[in-house]
C-alpha cells in the first residue's frame, strides 16, 4: 500500500487538572491512507476528539509524532506547513456553532476561496460556491446562497460545513461526531454524501463517533479503531471487527447494539460487565484500564501489566487474553 497520508506514532496528550496530570490520549499509533475511512469509537471521554484535534493540528501533542505525508507536523514551516493546514480539514459536531451566524451561506463558502486565492474575481468565486453546494447535495444552489445559517435545517447546515471544508481541496477530513446533532433520518444521507466525496476526491477520512452501529455502516469497507480511557484497544477492518471482535470491550459494545429485527434483539445475548462504573482519568486503574469492568478478567496479569497493541489474526489488539492465544 502507498505511504499513508497521516501517521500517528506513540502520540500522547496530557492536561493539568487540579494540580494533577491526566492522559487524555495515551500512546496511540495509527496510520490512514488516501481514500481510506477509519472510524474511532468509544465512550465519551475516551480521547477520540482529542486525537482528532491533534491530528488536525488544533491541539499540540505532549509526546510522540504526527506525520503528514511522512513529515513531522511539529517541524513544518513555510510552504510545507501551509500544505498541511490546507490538506487536513475538520467538520465539527455542531454545525450551527461552527458557522458564522452573521454571514450568508455564499459568504461563508466564498471566504476561504478568496483568502487563499483559489478563485479569481467575483464571477469565478460564485461559480465555485455553487459547484461546492451542488457537490454536497444542496440543490438548487441558488436557493441557499443568500440564506443565513439559522434559516437552514441541521442537516443542511452540516452540508454547508462539509462544503466549506472542501473549498481548499483537502486530502484528509477529520469528521468529529459530524452527524450526531442531526435527525436520525438525515444521518445516513449525510454519510452517503461523505462516502461519495471520499470516492470522488480520494479523501482520507477519520470519522469520530460514540455510535458503533454508525461506524459499522460508514466504515464497512474501511477500518474501525476502538478507544478506551485514552488508549487504542482494538483496530481492525470493519467487517472483521463486527464479525470477530477480539477485545472484551469491543465485544461488550457490539452486544449492546440493538438489531433491526425485534425478535433477534429480544434473544440477543448481552455481555455483563463486572462493574458499570467508568474509572476517572484522574485515578486510572493499574495495568489494563479495562480490568475492573472486564467480563474476562484474568487476575494479577490484568491488574499489573499494561497490554501492548499487538498484531493478532489480521487486527491489532491490546489484551492479555488475546496475547495468550
Amino acid at each position: 500500500m502507498a505511504n499513508p497520508i497521516i501517521t500517528l506514532e506513540h502520540v500522547t496528550r496530557t492536561f493539568r487538572v487540579k494540580r494533577e496530570t491526566i492522559k487524555a490520549v495515551d500512546d496511540v499509533s495509527l496510520d490512514i491512507h488516501e481514500g481510506e475511512i477509519v472510524c474511532l469509537v468509544g465512550e465519551s471521554g475516551c480521547g477520540k476528539t482529542t486525537t482528532g484535534k491533534m491530528l488536525a493540528g488544533v491541539l499540540p501533542i505532549s509526546a510522540g509524532k504526527i506525520l503528514y505525508r511522512g513529515k513531522d507536523i511539529a517541524r513544518l514551516s513555510g510552504r510545507d506547513h501551509k500544505q498541511f493546514r490546507l490538506g487536513v480539514q475538520m467538520i465539527h459536531q455542531d454545525p450551527y456553532a461552527s458557522l458564522n451566524p452573521a454571514h450568508t451561506i455564499a459568504a461563508i463558502i466564498a471566504a476561504p476561496l478568496q483568502h487563499h486565492g483559489l478563485t479569481r474575481g467575483e464571477a469565478q468565486t460564485q461559480a465555485r460556491v455553487r459547484e461546492l453546494l451542488a457537490l454536497v447535495d444542496l440543490t438548487p444552489p441558488d436557493d441557499f446562497l443568500e440564506k443565513f445559517p439559522h434559516q437552514l435545517s441541521g442537516g443542511q447546515r452540516q452540508r454547508v460545513s462539509i462544503a466549506r471544508a472542501l473549498t481548499v481541496n483537502p486530502s484528509f477530513i477529520v469528521a468529529d461526531e459530524a452527524v450526531s446533532m442531526v435527525d436520525v433520518s438525515i444521518r445516513i444521507s449525510l454519510l452517503n454524501t461523505l462516502t461519495k466525496l471520499k470516492t470522488a476526491m480520494g479523501l482520507g477520512v477519520l470519522f469520530i463517533t460514540h455510535d458503533l452501529a454508525l461506524a459499522k455502516y460508514f466504515a464497512w469497507e474501511g477500518r474501525v479503531g476502538v478507544m478506551y480511557l485514552g488508549r487504542l484497544v482494538e483496530l481492525a477492518p470493519a467487517r472483521q471487527l463486527v464479525e470477530q471482535p477480539q477485545h472484551p470491550y469491543t465485544q461488550v459494545l457490539l452486544s449492546a447494539i440493538p438489531e433491526a429485527d425485534p425478535e433477534i434483539t429480544r434473544h440477543k445475548r448481552r455481555i455483563e460487565l463486572r462493574s458499570m462504573d467508568v474509572p476517572s482519568l484522574l485515578r486510572l486503574p493499574t495495568g489494563c484500564a479495562f480490568h475492573p469492568r472486564c467480563p474476562q478478567f484474568l487476575g494479577a496479569t490484568c491488574e499489573r501489566d499494561v497490554p501492548e497493541l499487538l498484531a493478532a489474526h489480521g487486527a491489532r489488539v491490546a489484551c492479555h487474553l488475546v496475547s495468550r492465544q
